[in-house]
């Protein structure tokens, strides 16, 4: 296949997903990773798309307003090694001694991957899966909400873990969100945003941790005015409508790979 030919396979199949991995680019063309990558280089230097960390995306085409996200084994795989940047960026703003709520998320799995290293932490969590990456470090102490279990992404929800988080306060509340437009996060499941309110309310400072993907979109349940959130940790730069709302908000922003 002609260079050109593949170049305009790739701008057809971003258009019709929005967004592709490197790796499901090279499976669909049958080309290897470093024939994409380059591509992707040559394409995002002439303005067909926009290039991130692992994948590309289309530009042109308006963001849609969602009312739904994938279930969460898919989104666990979907910019995986933004997510891992995204961790790796916000581990670094925590001190020993700090107590943190972690909500259950793609995002917060891969950060709480990337905490397990640090020093004596104590964290309370919904979810067992990051309760036992963290627990696996016997400096951290690590207390899991209970309640109803919502199997998808495997976390606690629901009027217990509402009132299991009410019995604690933290210094920060580590949280992922479905979406992001210039005045809120938000979520697409009441019981999670239910869960991350509880949070908010609980603890000092509020961090979000929201890959590229979420920013100009919107979802059903509120979970906070932009206000409220201290610090969001992201992959890539927001538009600048949504960096200026953010500034205006006082919120700091940290992509990952700049700070």
């Amino acid at each position: 296949m002609q260079p050109s030919s593949r170049h305009d396979d790739i701008i057809a199949l971003l258009s019709e997903a929005g967004e592709l991995s490197v790796e499901a680019l090279a499976d669909r063309l049958r080309v290897s990773r470093e024939t994409v990558r380059r591509d992707l280089g040559r394409l995002d230097a002439a303005g067909r798309l926009r290039r991130f960390h692992g994948g590309a995306k289309a530009i042109g085409v308006p963001a849609p307003v969602m009312d739904k996200e994938w279930p969460f084994a898919q989104r666990m795989a979907q910019n995986a090694a933004g997510k891992k940047s995204i961790a790796a960026a916000a581990a670094r703003l925590f001190e020993p001694d700090d107590s943190l709520f972690i909500d259950t998320g793609s995002t917060t799995v891969a950060f709480a991957e990337a905490l397990a290293g640090a020093r004596s932490l104590t964290t309370i969590t919904n979810s067992p899966r990051i309760a036992a990456m963290l627990a696996a470090n016997h400096a951290h102490k690590v207390f899991l909400i209970g309640g109803a279990y919502g199997a998808d992404a495997g976390e606690s929800l629901g009027p217990l873990a509402l009132e299991q988080v009410a019995k604690f306060r933290v210094r920060h509340a580590v949280l992922t969100i479905g979406a992001i437009d210039p005045a809120c996060v938000m979520d697409f499941d009441l019981q999670e945003a239910e869960v991350a309110k509880a949070m908010i309310e609980r603890a000092d400072r509020v961090t979000v941790l929201a890959d590229h993907s979420k920013f100009d979109r919107r979802a059903v349940f509120e979970v906070a005015p932009l206000a409220r959130v201290h610090t969001l940790v992201t992959d890539l730069a927001p538009s600048e409508p949504m960096a200026k709302a953010l500034e205006a908000a006082g919120t700091r922003l940290i992509v990952a790979g700049a700070e």
